[in-house]
């Protein structure tokens, strides 16, 4: 969508990190329609080193692709969604949880502590796994459309 910004830390977080990780975008979104356009936009493409759309294939597709080229516990996927997280561990990858509706506190949440417990080795394990259950528990058990028939 034109003309809305990442949320706050979004931007901080890709400065942190652009010196010290490969940040690919994986995405469902068309890319040349949106990704591609929004990222441009706002200034972060540059932080990126791909972005990749619907057009190369699913998340799982995607990480699947690309995870192979770091170690184990390097591949860090960053979602909002239960196919996130499963994309992330059909692959392998850690899984950082960004709970609808509470995005800013998440992205908070990275920059001040996630991002230096992934550099430290530290982020797999009781830290994920806290993440994830707090994650689990802020989604609603039935979908909104489902809950609104």
């Amino acid at each position: 969508m034109k003309g809305i910004p990442p949320f706050p830390h979004v931007r901080e977080s890709l400065e942190l990190m652009r010196d010290k990780a490969d940040m690919v975008v994986v995405s469902a979104t068309p890319l040349e329609e949106a990704l591609e356009r929004e990222w441009v936009e706002h200034g972060i493409a540059s932080y990126t080193a791909l972005i990749c759309g619907q057009e190369i294939g699913t998340k799982k597709e995607q990480i699947a692709a690309v995870g192979p080229h770091y170690p184990e516990e390097h591949v860090l996927m960053i979602g909002d969604a239960p196919g996130d997280m499963l994309a992330a561990k059909a692959n392998g990858a850690l899984f950082y949880p960004i709970i609808p509706g509470d995005e800013i506190v998440a992205w908070k949440l990275f920059y001040e502590e996630g991002i230096e417990r992934l550099l430290a080795g530290t982020y797999a394990g009781e830290y994920e796994k806290m993440l994830i259950e707090r994650f689990e528990r802020a989604l609603p058990e039935r979908p909104s459309w489902e809950v609104n028939e």
